[in-house]
């Protein structure tokens, strides 16, 4: 029977190699999703915060269904339609044709519309909680709306939301383990082969439990950082 250490090691007989790639994968994929999911966010934000109905109701029914459905039901329906949707094209043109969709992108794409929905109502927020005297005296100094909104709402936006969207990126950050289902080799996916291989399901997810409390940890010492440079006055 092989002790703790040689299971958590690196080479032949360890695990670690392939853990550490998971890791990899786990944060690539965090990384990928996230400005997906903020400018969706934002763009859905803008939307619901519109003076055009239609727009509205679109931002609305947009959130309304990526907060209510499951993130898991939200990944397979991403990955199997994409499929399904993907290989019936190909076969117009070419009958025989089989298609495999990438489980990563799949898993980018799922997750950020979810991630985006979440993002959308935190953009929300900060844009009502910005008083509508911002606005009046970008347009009163002869700033066009796209200047108004780069230039005097965007910086207080950002400062506003980003508490709300730090503990979004942590969440975001542990949904990823969801991805295992459809395959991705991320940190779960490595760990539960792990553990079914050598039949130590104790040690290997409480390794994955270590692993992502520590990338959650690291995630909020960088999101302090940012915190404390968003909110410093500028030298004067």
């Amino acid at each position: 029977m092989k002790s703790i250490w040689t299971l958590l090691s690196w080479g032949s007989e360890g695990w670690l190699d392939e853990i550490a790639y998971g890791v990899f994968i786990t944060v690539s994929l965090a990384f990928a999703t996230l400005p997906i999911g903020l400018l969706i966010g934002f763009f859905v934000a803008l939307a619901k915060q519109s003076r055009e109905p239609s727009l509205r109701l679109a931002g609305n029914i947009y959130t309304t269904i990526f907060r209510g459905l499951p993130e898991l039901v939200t990944l397979f329906l991403v990955y199997y339609g994409a499929q399904i949707g993907i290989q019936t094209l190909v076969r117009t043109i070419d009958p025989g044709a089989t298609v495999d969709v990438n489980s990563f992108i799949s898993g980018m794409v799922a997750l950020g519309v979810v991630f985006s929905a979440y993002v959308s109502e935190v953009f929300l927020s900060a844009f009502r909680a910005i008083p509508l005297g911002q606005y009046e005296g970008g347009y009163a100094i002869g700033l066009t709306n796209s200047q108004t909104m780069r230039l005097v709402v965007l910086p207080q936006l950002i400062r506003i939301a980003l508490p709300g969207l730090a503990n979004l990126w942590l969440i975001l950050l542990k949904e990823t383990a969801l991805v295992s289902a459809i395959g991705l080799n991320d940190i779960l996916r490595w760990t539960g082969v792990a553990a079914r291989v050598e039949r130590e399901p104790f040690l290997f997810y409480s390794f994955a439990a270590f692993l992502y409390l520590a990338l959650t940890i690291i995630s909020s010492f960088g999101i302090n950082k940012i915190e404390r440079a968003v909110g410093q006055e500028p030298a004067r």
